[in-house]
């Protein structure tokens, strides 16, 4: 079943929600335009830069060992790694090994070419670390609307990539199946505020659940994001994908 216990949303709380299918809007709430640091929802964009260079080659490789002074904010993530189990847990050293093996030049260029959300790449203020953080919670920002634009793109193969870096992308982001056939595809993505100088990573989260559902030829598309508005002990990403997952039930049980 597609519905899952719903977490409550807080008042106060900041939301946006957007599907969109064949370019129709089914359904808007809240500020879509309004970017915000993809968080692991980048790691989407990251897959298809790395099948498309070549570093990475089908669903289970390569598959790259945990080192000392890699992220292990997850006891997870230090076990060996393949592009399914990296986007399945959401490892972090895994996307920052694709990005440092692209270099920043090729990585710059992918950026642009992708058209990936305000394209700001710096990272944060003063670190001089855009090449493997700027997508956590720092300079590179996107907004629901963009997310969804990209991912119609995706879903066509449409992106200036390889066609088989497209296919393995979606191939490595499938979650499970749905009500009646359907099927879901996403990502979801946690991070912090920032202060308003952007220097301070501040303890309120941000969520994201983005990705696409398909029943044969038919897809849609969606994009959720909430903004907490006060310190939480559960990931954002977990509220967000419970309410999206609500939100397209509605939309399933009414077509």
């Amino acid at each position: 079943m597609l519905c899952l216990m719903l977490n409550t949303i807080c008042f106060g709380e900041t939301t946006c929600f957007l599907a969109v299918e064949n370019q129709h809007i089914i359904k808007k709430e809240g500020d879509c335009k309004r970017r915000l640091p993809p968080c692991s929802t980048f790691k989407i964009a990251a897959s298809l830069m790395g099948y498309d260079a070549c570093i990475l080659v089908n669903e289970t490789a390569p598959t790259w060992d945990y080192k000392d002074g890699y992220p292990d904010w997850l006891e997870k993530w230090k076990n060996p790694h393949n592009p399914s189990l990296w986007m399945t847990n959401s490892c972090v050293w895994f996307t920052q090994e694709i990005t440092k093996k692209l270099g920043l030049k090729d990585f710059s260029s992918y950026i642009n070419k992708l058209d990936y959300g305000n394209k700001d790449i710096a990272g944060d203020k003063g670190k001089n670390n855009g090449l493997t953080n700027c997508w956590l919670s720092s300079s590179l920002e996107i907004s629901a609307e963009e997310q969804v634009a990209f991912l119609e793109k995706l879903i066509h193969e449409e992106l200036p990539v390889s066609i088989h870096a497209q296919k393995m992308t979606k191939n490595i982001i499938f979650l499970q199946d749905l009500q009646d056939g359907w099927k879901l595809y996403g990502k979801t993505g946690s991070g912090s505020h920032l202060s308003a100088d952007r220097r301070i990573k501040l303890d309120k989260q941000i969520g994201w659940f983005v990705g696409f559902i398909q029943k044969n030829e038919r897809f849609i598309t969606f994009a959720y994001w909430i903004a907490d508005s006060e310190p939480k002990n559960t990931y954002a990403s977990v509220q967000a994908k419970a309410a999206a997952l609500e939100e397209l039930r509605k939309i399933l049980n009414a077509v």
